[in-house]
């Protein structure tokens, strides 16, 4: 996380975006702007309704959507969270659980793909040269699909794709960004939640919420998400790997915004890709 200006070292503006470039996601305490470089790492979001999850998903989404080389995977119960950005998307997946873990099975494939072709090459990661498409996956939200439809049966193996997703795929270029809710245990596995590169607690009821987003301990040393007022949309306590929280409000965007977003991005995936609509839909490495 920096906030640094990012212009002022050579970072493009507009339709040539990248996933390898940092994500302007809001501002610091400070009124300074606030950067993630995403790409390596995942992101979980977790808080009560209403809290501003949403905008900071929102936000990275409509970012990845205008970034060359990127394929967006977004899953979304709701349908309405992201369902603005579906056209841009290559897979869009409802409130379907069948649906929800083929897509997994296809991206743990796309990556065990990548890992093998890595390995030919004696390598470890994919580089911005390679010329592979960054594959941004997101989630809104683990706890439908984890735990609200489906058997048992399911919702278990959800989770144990997810996990593996985040625990293997970044080096393959594969970016999870996963909101909730329902901050718990049995919605976000401790397991799963230390390897997340990046927190965010918005607001939360309880310091265990806000101690299962931020890692345990942190709402004892004054790091807590049940300080943050309910009138307060769009704050969160964001901690990166090995750091220490910093109170952030996330960027806002509009339906009328992300609208405008998701046709131009459709617009310029269309004639990156041959002009074919049916090309905006397809799931590849």
């Amino acid at each position: 996380m920096t906030t640094a200006d990012p212009t002022a070292a050579g970072v493009p503006i507009g339709p040539m975006l990248s996933m390898y470039d940092p994500i302007f996601i809001g501002i610091d305490e400070m009124r300074r702007p606030v950067y993630l470089p995403l790409i390596y790492r995942n992101i979980l979001a977790a808080g009560e309704p209403g809290g501003g999850k949403s905008g900071l998903v929102q936000c990275i989404g409509c970012h990845a959507a205008l970034c060359d080389r990127t394929r967006l995977v977004l899953l979304d119960g709701k349908q309405v969270e992201l369902g603005m950005l579906a056209q841009a998307a290559d897979k869009f997946v409802g409130p379907d659980i069948d649906e929800a873990i083929i897509t997994l099975r296809r991206l743990q494939q796309v990556m065990n793909n990548r890992y093998s072709w890595l390995s030919a090459r004696r390598r470890r990661k994919v580089e911005q040269s390679d010329d592979v498409n960054v594959i941004v996956v997101i989630i809104d939200e683990i706890a439908y699909f984890s735990a609200t439809v489906g058997d048992e049966r399911q919702q278990r193996e959800f989770i144990s794709l997810l996990r593996d997703l985040v625990a293997r795929g970044r080096a393959a270029g594969i970016i999870v960004i996963a909101a909730t809710q329902r901050p718990s245990v049995d919605i976000i596995p401790k397991s799963m939640r230390d390897l997340v590169g990046y927190r965010a607690a918005f607001r939360c009821t309880s310091s265990g919420s806000s101690d299962i987003i931020l890692g345990d301990g942190w709402s004892s040393s004054g790091f807590c998400a049940t300080d943050i007022t309910p009138t307060s949309q769009g704050v969160c306590y964001l901690i990166a790997e090995g750091g220490t929280p910093h109170k952030i409000k996330v960027a806002y965007l509009t339906d009328s915004d992300i609208a405008h977003i998701a046709d131009y991005a459709v617009s310029i995936r269309r004639a990156g890709r041959g002009g074919s609509p049916s090309s905006a839909h397809r799931l590849a490495a």
